[in-house]
């Protein structure tokens, strides 16, 4: 492919903190170097059904501190048939758009890098999800800011639960990976946390019970991920109810709280900078654009092959 004078960027999949500061840095440091920027709404649907608008400075004025995506976010079936591929090829040529940001998770990547292949479409991706699941990169955008949201309610569920002398079960999200509740768990001294990549080797319930609640202690939290490995918060207090009647246990379920919020300081600075970074760096010569990752606290770049369809719980720097 010729030398890339025209990106265009759209954030996929769930939303997370951090994404806007992305945004504004890709436009920035790409009209920086010369380069004219395209905003594509609604991520790869937008691609198929031409929702696509110039952008300049002033359009991501402002935006740095704000949660969500000014881009806007959804699902996109027609992307997942070459059919619908094929459209969107064809009308990011219409818009003359050379090369694409994809700011997603997994899922996001993996339809990054079928597009790649399929149409010699230089492409980078961003590593945007909460759960912090992407092979590659020690933290995602908006990982941070979600746990310190986590940190925020569960110490205040903790005042409850000392008041009553209760033991709750706090459901968070992280449908595969538990990063969310294991170090939510850790920072909020929790009495424990169930996650999915045990959920198979040990009944972490009859563990906890066993082991890890002093009876001496007037509350107990436990932080569990919200996948159908762990069977979910519910599941656990429908078990304690039934198998352990002296307990008094409640449920709180996060859900999307957990996605909203203005971003923590990484999600600004540390996630936004390197993707400014990468487009002065590699979109003017017109180089094929692997995604941009944090690997042992410095900024790499990781083929998009790698680390779409992946578990960043297998990597073995964790």
């Amino acid at each position: 492919m010729g030398t890339v004078k025209c990106i265009g960027i759209l954030t996929s999949g769930g939303d997370a903190p951090g994404m806007n500061a992305a945004i504004r840095a890709v436009t920035r440091a790409a009209i920086y170097n010369g380069l004219q920027v395209k905003g594509i709404y609604r991520g790869y649907r937008g691609l198929v059904t031409g929702e696509i608008k110039e952008f300049k400075s002033q359009n991501v004025s402002n935006i740095i501190q704000l949660g969500g995506t000014i881009l806007k976010t959804a699902r996109c079936q027609e992307f997942t048939t070459p059919e619908g591929r094929q459209i969107a090829y064809d009308n990011m040529k219409k818009e003359g758009i050379d090369a694409l940001v994809i700011i997603g998770g997994d899922g996001s990547l993996t339809g990054a890098r079928i597009f790649a292949q399929e149409f010699d479409v230089p492409c980078i991706g961003l590593p945007g999800t909460i759960d912090n699941d992407l092979y590659g990169t020690d933290t995602t955008i908006g990982y941070d800011t979600a746990l310190n949201t986590i940190l925020d309610a569960v110490d205040k569920i903790r005042d409850t639960a000392t008041s009553h002398e209760r033991l709750f079960f706090v459901e968070v999200m992280g449908r595969d990976a538990g990063f969310l509740a294991l170090n939510g768990a850790i920072a909020a001294g929790a009495e424990a946390a169930i996650i999915p990549e045990f959920s198979t080797e040990v009944d972490q319930l009859e563990e906890f019970i066993e082991h890890g609640f002093r009876k001496s202690k007037s509350s107990s939290i436990v932080l569990v991920a919200e996948s159908e490995l762990t069977g979910g918060a519910m599941h656990y207090a429908e078990r304690v109810k039934n198998e352990y009647p002296q307990y008094d246990v409640r449920v709180t379920i996060l859900g999307h709280l957990q996605r909203g919020g203005r971003n923590a300081f990484s999600g600004r600075s540390s996630r936004a900078r390197p993707a400014g970074i990468l487009i002065g760096d590699s979109s003017t010569k017109g180089r094929t654009i692997k995604p941009r990752s944090r690997g042992c606290n410095e900024t790499t770049c990781v083929p998009l092959r790698i680390c779409s369809g992946e578990s960043s719980s297998r990597c073995p720097n964790r």
